[in-house]
């Protein structure tokens, strides 16, 4: 007789929610071609959502976008630069054209490529500011215009559980990171009377194809894991999962606030 492990267990007892309010929502994910992105597209898609997905990875957006093409509404892929704010106004005066106000925005995209202190220059700084920090910002101007026309929205930006670890090798990005939580308050207090919520989710080490390449093994894995409240790996579709609570009615009275979704990783 086989019998389950815990976390297969846990699985296999699990049932999720439908959202009666995301249907027909129109929503943008920036990074939505791989990772946590692309669980995020298939997430709202599977909602009934109208979703468009901004990345410069098109190979892996386009591939995305067929395996979607049965949805109720087949998520659209949009190559979009976001270090230039003059593409992030172009892609989103687009999609506003072709869909109205953008109802949605999450702030997905980033980069954690790992540094060395000594090895950093003012150039390197100001590309992964503005690939991890700047475009949160100027993607939340663009939707927001069209949000405080409807006089409702919810923007969502993407942190990271890096900082508050201390993590090695990712000065620049933990201050990214660190810097989008304060973001995601002014937001919240300046967007708040157009009826606007915004808040931020902060993942934990997530099980995406990148991060086992980039720096997870089976030790590192197993280490991560000792050293969370729950012994259980963190996989795209939880944080998605929070992603579409929070952009829900259910959620209408939270705003500036943070959400882990990390399975209580405390470092060692």
């Amino acid at each position: 007789m086989y019998l389950l492990s815990y976390s297969e267990q846990v699985e296999y007892q699990m049932s999720y929610a439908i959202y009666p309010s995301l249907s027909g929502k129109t929503v943008v994910i920036t990074g939505g071609g791989s990772g946590i992105g692309a669980a995020m597209v298939e997430a709202f898609a599977q909602q009934g959502a109208r979703v468009f997905f901004i990345d410069i990875a098109e190979d892996d957006s386009l591939a995305l976008q067929e395996s979607l093409r049965d949805a109720a509404h087949p998520p659209l892929f949009r190559r979009c630069d976001l270090r230039s704010v003059d593409a992030i106004q172009s892609t989103f005066a687009e999609i506003a054209e072709i869909a109205g106000p953008i109802e949605v925005l999450v702030n997905n995209a980033g980069n954690d490529d790992r540094h060395e202190v000594d090895a950093i220059t003012s150039t390197y700084w100001d590309d992964r500011m503005a690939v991890n920090l700047r475009h949160q910002f100027f993607c939340a101007q663009a939707a927001a215009a069209g949000m405080r026309k409807i006089g409702r929205g919810v923007i969502l930006n993407l942190g990271s559980v890096s900082w508050h670890l201390a993590l090695p090798k990712l000065a620049i990005y933990m201050s990214a990171k660190a810097g989008i939580e304060g973001l995601t308050r002014g937001l919240a207090r300046d967007l708040g009377d157009a009826g606007i919520r915004v808040n931020c989710i902060i993942p934990g080490a997530v099980k995406t194809p990148r991060q086992m390449q980039l720096w997870q093994s089976p030790e590192s894995e197993a280490k991560v894991v000792a050293s969370q409240c729950l012994r259980l790996r963190i996989e795209p579709e939880h944080v998605a999962r929070m992603a579409l609570f929070l952009a829900s009615d259910d959620a209408s009275r939270c705003s500036g606030r943070d959400y882990f979704v990390d399975a209580g990783w405390y470092g060692e």
